[in-house]
């Protein structure tokens, strides 16, 4: 005769056994679900990050916010895109691309005061390439992600007015631009007489082939689709600068 205690233990070590199991498949899966989240993180802030570092971009600061002002830092852009288009025809990489603009700053130094003097002004111009922060900003059908990029910066006068930035390199500086409402260094913008063209637009996506893959692409693209991921290395960058 079996004893009615021994089946109560053997049916609790069965149930013991049982949820054992369970818990370890359930600790499985959750490690499983844990390694492709952070390798897709991983992955995405790899991609993030040589956008960011492949991008060359180059930003006017204006005197003030005076109307003539404003004008004359559109008249100096103007002429630093008509008269140094050809810096980066022969450049390959961000590398060499920083190379020719760090030779090119003395010609783009002269280029704006000699537009300043022809305009009636004499406000001290300052051009250095430098880190700088911009803030998410839709170029035609590309969305450069906020971060800290390479930038030809050109401030004049004071430098307390609205800002003007587009992409050097790869090249494309169009009239697919920004007017800034800061004075930080950040392009916080909201353009209203640059607006890009199907055409400036389609040359948008294609100047980057060949600079970044086809990954880095698809976030300039579709940047709708990696919001969640966008959060994440922004808060994992805050965090770090918190400890900095």
């Amino acid at each position: 005769m079996v004893n009615p205690f021994c089946n109560v233990i053997a049916e609790g070590v069965f149930h013991m056994k049982t949820k054992r199991i369970l818990i370890i498949e359930a600790a499985a899966v959750l490690g499983l679900i844990i390694t492709v989240f952070i390798t897709g993180i991983t992955s995405f802030a790899e991609d993030y990050q040589n956008i960011t570092d492949n991008v060359l971009r180059l930003h006017i600061l204006a005197n003030s916010d005076s109307d003539s002002d404003q004008a004359l830092k559109l008249k100096v852009r103007d002429e630093i895109l008509n008269k140094t288009s050809y810096i980066f025809e022969n450049t390959g990489d961000i590398n060499e691309a920083k190379s020719a603009a760090v030779s090119a700053l003395p010609e783009i130094q002269r280029i704006a005061e000699e537009t300043m003097k022809a305009n009636g002004y004499d406000y001290p111009v300052a051009v250095k390439l430098t880190k700088m922060n911009f803030d998410t900003r839709v170029y035609g059908e590309i969305t450069m992600p906020a971060g800290e990029y390479e930038a030809i910066r050109v401030t004049i006068g004071e430098a307390d007015g609205q800002n003007w930035w587009c992409v050097m390199f790869p090249p494309l500086c169009i009239p697919a631009v920004t007017v800034d409402t800061s004075t930080d260094d950040a392009s916080t913008d909201t353009s209203t007489d640059d607006t890009p063209t199907d055409e400036t637009e389609d040359k948008a996506i294609e100047v980057f082939n060949g600079v970044l893959d086809e990954s880095e692409e698809d976030i300039l693209v579709n940047p709708d689709k990696y919001e969640a991921r966008f959060f994440i290395i922004d808060l994992i960058n805050g965090i770090k600068e918190d400890n900095e």
